[in-house]
């Protein structure tokens, strides 16, 4: 009988300790899956983040060059006898358009200043010719649209800042965390995103 005791009490000991190890290692690969799992979350929250940061900032430059292709033409209404230096301006307009960076092109800090200079010398050859005209001071349309294009031009570097902020914290995300997202990515989405440098990085 003490025999019999013995004998279970060894089964029974040894039972709990596989089921110990068993539990240790579900909890290792619920542990590992969960680390996984929750970098994978923070990588799409961050690709939507940079995403609709930068559809901001494109957007809003978009409206901007609206506004100036409105200014432009009611210029072209009360100037009839400037049509050919204002239509030489719908042209450099339509060039912006062909200038502007990508995500990809801003790697060269040369495409972003022949851009800004481009939209800069635009905005404010605009902004004068609008401005020096006798109907400006009564012409609520002309006033408006140089007003919108003025704010725009002035919510660029604020747009961009916001950007890299986001960019600075995703490339940092990104090399602490390469070695999980490897396993589940393997395009060329995982480099490291270009900046404006507008904020200063440590």
């Amino acid at each position: 009988m003490r025999k019999f005791f013995a004998g279970l009490t060894v089964v029974s000991f040894s039972v709990v300790v596989l089921m110990s190890c068993g539990e240790k290692k579900a909890d290792n690969n619920s542990a590992t899956f969960t680390k996984a799992d929750s970098v994978t979350d923070r990588y799409l929250a961050f690709q939507d983040s940079l995403l609709q940061s930068w559809n901001v900032m494109i957007n809003d430059d978009n409206q901007k060059i609206k506004a100036m292709h409105n200014l432009l033409h009611e210029l072209l209404i009360t100037s009839t006898d400037e049509r050919d230096q204002l239509t030489k301006y719908e042209e450099r307009l339509e060039q912006l358009l062909r200038l502007r960076y990508t995500q990809k092109s801003m790697g060269n800090s040369d495409v972003i200043e022949e851009y800004d200079f481009a939209s800069t010398t635009l905005v404010s050859e605009l902004i004068s010719i609008a401005e020096a005209k006798p109907e400006y001071a009564h012409n609520v349309t002309l006033q408006k649209l140089v007003e919108d294009i003025r704010l725009a031009d002035h919510r660029v570097n604020n747009y961009r800042e916001e950007y890299d902020m986001i960019v600075i914290q995703y490339n940092q995300f990104l090399e602490k965390n390469k070695s999980f997202l490897l396993e589940i990515n393997h395009d060329d989405s995982l480099q490291k995103r270009h900046l404006f440098q507008m904020v200063s990085v440590e």
